[in-house]
């Protein structure tokens, strides 16, 4: 963990390391507790050696005899499906020792030191391999027409399985390639990476195989694979079956502005060199750094509070660091709505204006004529579109039946924009409230298809010149599908310091460096209640916290109830307190703790405590 504040840095408080591994060259390795485990590294062949090396168990379930080879090498000890802990050593062999000795993944690893990582249920034997693999995807054509690939005629995606295993390939791909991750820690690390439709497959095994010349990652479990490839700016795009291209092509992305290292915040990275103004409590700001980030369990990524324009705390744990672009999630769909609040501040669109979509507006006595953009924007478009809490008869009704729509985009090669304006009404708009992926994607097309036809731009890098560079971000990654639409509902990869950037155009009301981006009219929507949520917990793609009984806010009791955040998968967030002229962002990686009770409460806390050293009044 590393801080940054006009303060000493914080004592930091680690968790108990889970067996930590010692061991020297040529001897045996010895777990915490006095239990002895063994490995092999060694030289030559092996069918997934990785650059002529290759690592194997001895033989025999955990405590079984073998060696550590003087070639440089690791082992891993685990039993019963469980990760006990890793020892890294220079040039060597990563190798994780399974039940009766099977290896469980293989990786050249180049870090110079010995770490501990925390139990990790396994469900699966896993194996990363070196080179390629060519297994039978065992896909099927589905009739998809405008909805899966936009030509009408049936369109390959896969079975089931096989979506689980393209959205592990995908995450994998961005830890490695986008983010720039150690990828033993990636593994067991990154958010969502296990396969979410694979656990009740026959095999119950999975095969990590990254090609990094192509820079392809393949998942696989008997016989059905699942691919993904990095495509430079657009990061890593899941594959369509037995294709390693896509159907749009990429882009390179670059930014306008100076280097960032010799420009000040926010517009650039550096910082002032005068202390902290005396009505901020540095002490404060250190002890909620230590309670978000100093339990190791937590795997918290970055933590940065923003007061007044200028950063007052910084901290970063679990490997990242201020320049990594972090899973971002769900917090992608706050980006969205900016998006189009760009769009609506350049006379475009129109906030209350039926939505633009051709097959809803050019269909007579079609319902979804009636959908405005502000319902898109609240998740109120009635779409018939299923997530968790879908009763049995609306699963039979989803696209491929029993399968989520709101998950699809994630681990199916379709076209995503089509796919949710193609789905049809359920409930009039603007009368239920439900979280789904359909309304930011259906934004995502309008963007798109506003971008390429009344702008006559090009759509990839439209939102480095339109927003990013205004604001001081660089770089910032989102995904596409395999069909060059942006999949902003969750694989977008930022820096928390781009997050902060981001909360700061909207704690100030839409203007940067005295240009409005956004209309006050804007800005005021996205924090307000949608009417068709109850309990109204959500606005405009941001979640609210409005008052209890009490007064207090009633999704977050340590923050007023004027604050609202942008908000994503595995603890990603990006708060904005107006009252308190504050912006926080927590990142996070997934941890044995990710939903652990008092993970969130450190995190309560760590808020409570940034409030307090701005407001020495304030109380939770």
């Amino acid at each position: 963990m590393r801080w940054r504040g006009a303060g000493r840095a914080p004592a930091q408080r680690r968790g108990q390391p889970h067996n930590l591994l010692f061991a020297s060259l040529g001897q045996p390795l010895r777990a915490g507790g006095g239990r002895t485990v063994f490995a092999q590294a060694c030289r030559g062949g092996g069918a997934r050696g990785c650059g002529g090396r290759c690592a194997r168990a001895a033989g025999g379930p955990l405590g079984g005899r073998g060696w550590l080879d003087g070639a440089a090498g690791v082992g891993i000890a685990g039993g019963g499906g469980r990760l006990r802990g890793i020892l890294r050593r220079a040039g060597g062999v990563a190798a994780a020792v399974g039940p009766h000795g099977r290896i469980r993944h293989l990786r050249r690893i180049s870090l110079r030191h010995v770490t501990a990582v925390g139990a990790v249920l396994l469900p699966a034997l896993v194996l990363i391999a070196c080179g390629t693999a060519d297994s039978p995807s065992g896909s099927q054509a589905v009739q998809g027409g405008a909805a899966a690939g936009g030509s009408g005629d049936p369109v390959t995606i896969g079975p089931p399985v096989e979506f689980g295993l393209n959205g592990s390939a995908k995450r994998y791909c961005s830890a490695i390639w986008v983010s720039e991750r150690d990828r033993v820690e990636a593994l067991y690390s990154s958010v969502l990476l296990t396969a979410q439709d694979v656990s009740d497959h026959e095999s119950g095994r999975l095969v990590f195989n990254v090609d990094d010349q192509r820079r392809i990652v393949t998942v696989s479990t008997g016989g059905v694979d699942g691919r993904a490839r990095h495509f430079g700016d657009q990061g890593c795009v899941i594959l369509p079956p037995h294709t390693d291209n896509v159907f749009f092509t990429p882009r390179e992305v670059v930014s306008a502005l100076p280097d960032a290292a010799t420009t000040p915040w926010p517009m650039g990275d550096q910082l002032p060199v005068e202390p902290l103004p005396v009505d901020v409590n540095e002490e404060l700001l250190a002890e909620a750094v230590e309670v978000v980030l100093g339990n190791a369990d937590d795997n918290r990524a970055a933590f940065v509070v923003v007061h007044r324009g200028r950063i007052v705390a910084e901290a970063y744990g679990g490997g990242a660091h201020r320049d990594m672009q972090l899973e971002s999630w769900s917090m992608g769909k706050s980006m969205t709505a900016t998006l189009i609040g760009r769009l609506i501040q350049m006379g475009h669109l129109e906030l209350w204006q039926p939505a633009p979509v051709p097959e809803w507006q050019n269909s007579p006595g079609d319902p979804r004529a009636a959908i405005r953009i502000a319902d898109l924007l609240r998740m109120s478009s009635g779409l018939r579109f299923t997530n968790s809490g879908a009763s049995q008869e609306q699963m039979a009704q989803s696209f491929i039946a029993g399968q989520r729509d709101h998950w699809l985009g994630y681990e199916a090669p379709i076209d995503v924009f089509k796919f949710s304006i193609s789905r049809e009404a359920e409930y009039p708009p603007d009368t239920v409230g439900r979280y789904r992926n359909s309304d930011p994607w259906a934004l995502g097309y309008i963007v798109k298809r506003t971008v390429e036809n009344e702008l006559g731009g090009e759509y990839l890098t439209w939102p480095q010149r339109a927003l990013f560079d205004r604001i001081g971000i660089r770089r910032f990654v989102m995904e596409t599908d395999a069909y060059g639409n942006f999949l902003l509902t969750g694989y977008n990869y930022g820096t928390a310091r781009n997050w902060a950037r981001l909360g700061l155009l909207y704690l100030q009301r839409g203007v940067w460096n005295g240009e409005r981006l956004l209309s006050e009219e804007f800005v005021d929507f996205v924090q307000s209640p949608a009417p068709a949520w109850d309990p109204p917990v959500y606005g405009g793609l941001f979640w609210l916290n409005p008052a209890d009984e009490s007064g207090r806010g009633s999704r977050i009791p340590t923050l007023p109830p004027d604050a609202y955040n942008a908000a994503g998968a595995g603890d990603q967030r990006t708060y904005i307190i107006p009252s308190r002229e504050l912006v926080i962002v927590v990142q996070s990686h997934r941890s044995p703790a990710a939903h652990a009770p008092d993970r969130r409460d450190r995190e309560f806390e760590a808020l409570a405590l940034a409030v307090k050293a701005v407001d020495a009044g304030w109380n939770w």
